[in-house]
Order: structure tokens, then C-alpha cells, then sequence
């Protein structure tokens, strides 16, 4: 059984035990449970229920199982040739790991 859900504007594919990486949610906790009810497509066994948006009654129960986690640093550098240009800036996204327990729907 798996899951389309929408966790803060982004898609995800989600199974019951599988821990994904998502954009860092704020005011949660390690251990602190949270659900997600922009469910947008279940497929329970091969019986596969799309929503209109999402479906009704349908949603996803995970656990934090890490709050903060800093993703890989990307160097983002910018140059001009011959024009005596160049600037050189770094980004690190943060993200929260959780863990899918149960799926509903």
C-alpha cells in the first residue's frame, strides 16, 4: 500500500515504514507524531483511489524522527570572462526526517 501526499507543496511517494526527507517544518518535536490529510492518490493492493483534489477521508500518520538535518552545501558561482567578475555564494536547504507509520484511506 502506498500513498501520493502533499507535504508543505511538495509530492510525495510514501509507504508505511519508510522514512523520507522533507522541507523543514517548524514547532515540531523529536518523537511528536503529525499527520497529513492532502492525501492525493492510495493504492491499496492494486485498488487505486485518485482524488478531486484529494481524497476524502484519507491520510497519513508519521512520526519526526529528526527535527533538523542539514542537507549537502552547494556552491553557487558566478562568473564573467575577460570582465573581472566574479562572485562566489554558498546554500545548505534544511529538512526534517520522519518516519510514514500508518497509512488511512
Amino acid at each position: 500500500m502506498y500513498a501520493i501526499v502533499e507535504i508543505q507543496g511538495q509530492q510525495f511517494k510514501v509507504e508505511q515504514g519508510k522514512k523520507i526527507f522533507v522541507h523543514h517544518m517548524k514547532d515540531v518535536e523529536e518523537g511528536q507524531t503529525v499527520e497529513f490529510e492532502k492525501v492525493l492518490l492510495v493504492d491499496n493492493e492494486g485498488a487505486v483511489t485518485v482524488g478531486a483534489p484529494t481524497v476524502e477521508g484519507a491520510k497519513v500518520t508519521c512520526e519526526v524522527i529528526n527535527p533538523l538535518v542539514k542537507g549537502d552545501k552547494v556552491i553557487v558561482f558566478k562568473m564573467k570572462r575577460r570582465k573581472d567578475y566574479r562572485k562566489k555564494n554558498g546554500h545548505r536547504a534544511q529538512f526534517t526526517q520522519i518516519e510514514v507509520k500508518s497509512i488511512i484511506g
